[in-house]
């Protein structure tokens, strides 16, 4: 019975052992549970807070894409603006250009009215004096009735040579009269056209240069971080950075050629040095100014230098070297000054005239298109401005002065200037034509030329300044070859607008072929 207690009383210590040891195991699973759940509710706090900056992240970046596509639309809508302008000021230029001949034409037909009714006067005059001259011989006759007939025919023959001779007299007079003056204009016109040969070359400037990158990763970092490395080179150099689909390259668009030439030369340093970012941006173009006004003070020397002009102010020289960014439809302004200056000399020295103020007066003639985008006012006001601030000679000034008109030219060198500058900016190719008005116009010439009956074939040669013409032989004679080329050449005139004149050339052959057998 001992035994039985003991062994019970054993058996309930191990149970009262085993229960409490499985109740502290239960209490640390509970405590470890409950340490797990306090974990996964840290973790899923924090992969909370992770997805909500995720979310705000990618919203951010969805924000500055929306940002950087709305910038290039309106970048795009922008250039299209701009392309319009472009349009609307050519077709101004156009309309103005076409006003100005049709008033010439109109000069030109009041010319030859005036002159028709001159001549349908003359001929009234001469068949008055003729029907005159009839009467009186009629008279004579009568009087001299007595006569043999012999006699009478003798008499009155020696009458009407002796108003022949007369009358052939006052015609070869008007005629000689006439071709001395077609023949002055003429040689007024062979004088121009023989200066236009001798005009320098030109330089035809563009709105855009291409700047080529080692790859097209580099896109990215020249636009830089939400834009700022972009936007910091507009604002630096003025111009517009077109990046587009275009592989390994960007675009700089500009007006100002010397803007454009000065953000090009930033660009292609910060690409090579690699650093590209605002304060760089701004250190680089900086230093690019600093190059370029000493390279226009020295196309500025090299310009009054070739040309033997001394003693010019430096500021002159560098506005003068300023104008080899400038162009005038096309036309690089200081090329044309460098034209203006030595067709200006040239015929001074043939004239007599002061050579070396007319080659002054023709390099300075644009010195105020180096202000006049920067500052209110013509470029002839300006210029004459500026060469009085820095005490150029009262001639020269004057040259300037007068070249468009403004006052009325007091010295032959004033005159010499203005025509030299006329003709550097009208001598046929000094400045740029669309290539679409150009071949319409060649095959508006040759279109011309087929329509007439006989014409075989039309070719426009030399640039358009020349139409030949290949007629048929059998269908149009040498005589009717001479009025052809006349009519093709008035119809020309009335139809096309062109600079310079068109040479028109009819060609006739006759081809005689047998056979030796």
């Amino acid at each position: 019975m001992i035994e039985l207690l003991i062994a019970l009383a054993v058996g309930f210590g191990f149970f009262l052992t085993w229960y409490l040891v499985r109740k502290y195991k239960i209490n640390e699973i509970i405590k470890e549970a409950k340490k797990k759940a306090e974990q996964i509710i840290e973790e899923a706090k924090r992969e909370g807070e992770t997805l909500k900056k995720e979310a705000a992240l990618e919203a951010r970046e969805q924000m500055i894409a929306l940002k950087a596509e709305t910038e290039e639309q309106l970048r795009i809508r922008r250039r299209e603006l701009q392309s319009y302008e472009r349009r609307l000021q050519q077709r101004e230029e156009q309309l103005e250009r076409k006003n100005y001949q049709l008033e010439v034409k109109e000069r030109d037909l009041r010319e030859k009215e005036k002159r028709i009714s001159y001549n349908a006067q003359k001929i009234a005059k001469m068949e008055q004096r003729y029907n005159r001259l009839i009467r009186e011989q009629e008279e004579q006759l009568e009087r001299i009735s007595g006569m043999s007939v012999e006699e009478a025919k003798e008499a009155l023959m020696k009458i009407i040579e002796e108003d022949a001779k007369k009358e052939a007299a006052k015609i070869v007079k008007s005629i000689e009269e006439e071709a001395r003056e077609q023949g002055l204009a003429k040689a007024k016109e062979i004088i121009a056209q023989a200066i236009q040969r001798c005009a320098s070359e030109h330089v035809v400037e563009t709105t855009v240069s291409v700047v080529d990158l080692p790859n097209d990763d580099m896109k990215g970092r020249i636009i830089g971080r939400e834009g700022r490395n972009i936007r910091a080179l507009e604002m630096a150099t003025g111009i517009d950075l077109i990046i587009d689909d275009t592989p390994e390259a960007v675009i700089i668009s500009s007006f100002d050629p010397l803007r454009r030439e000065i953000a090009k030369v930033s660009l292609e340093r910060l690409i090579a040095d690699g650093r590209i970012h605002p304060a760089r941006i701004e250190e680089v173009v900086e230093k690019v100014k600093a190059e370029f006004e000493e390279k226009m003070k020295k196309e500025g020397e090299t310009a009054a230098l070739d040309l033997g002009i001394q003693e010019v102010h430096p500021e002159l020289l560098k506005l003068l070297g300023k104008l080899y960014y400038r162009t005038s439809y096309g036309q690089n302004t200081l090329q044309h000054s460098k034209e203006v200056a030595i067709l200006a000399g040239l015929m001074a020295v043939e004239l007599g005239a002061d050579v070396q103020v007319a080659k002054r007066g023709g390099l300075l003639h644009d010195i105020g298109k180096a202000i006049d985008r920067e500052t209110e006012g013509t470029h002839t006001k300006l210029g004459v401005d500026i060469l009085k601030r820095y005490g150029e000679d009262p001639r020269v000034i004057h040259c300037v002065e007068a070249h468009h008109s403004d006052v009325e030219p007091q010295t032959i060198e004033a005159v010499l200037v203005q025509a030299a500058d006329t003709l550097s900016a009208a001598r046929p190719g000094a400045r740029r034509e669309i290539l679409e008005n150009y071949i319409k116009r060649l095959e508006k010439l040759e279109s011309i030329a087929d329509s007439y009956h006989g014409v075989s074939k039309a070719y426009a040669i030399q640039a358009g300044r020349e139409v030949r013409i290949i007629v048929e032989s059998d269908k149009v004679t040498d005589d009717e070859a001479i009025w052809l080329s006349k009519d093709i050449a008035r119809r020309i005139e009335r139809e096309l607008d062109y600079p310079g004149e068109i040479k028109v050339t009819v060609i006739r052959e006759t081809r005689a072929i047998d056979y030796a057998k």
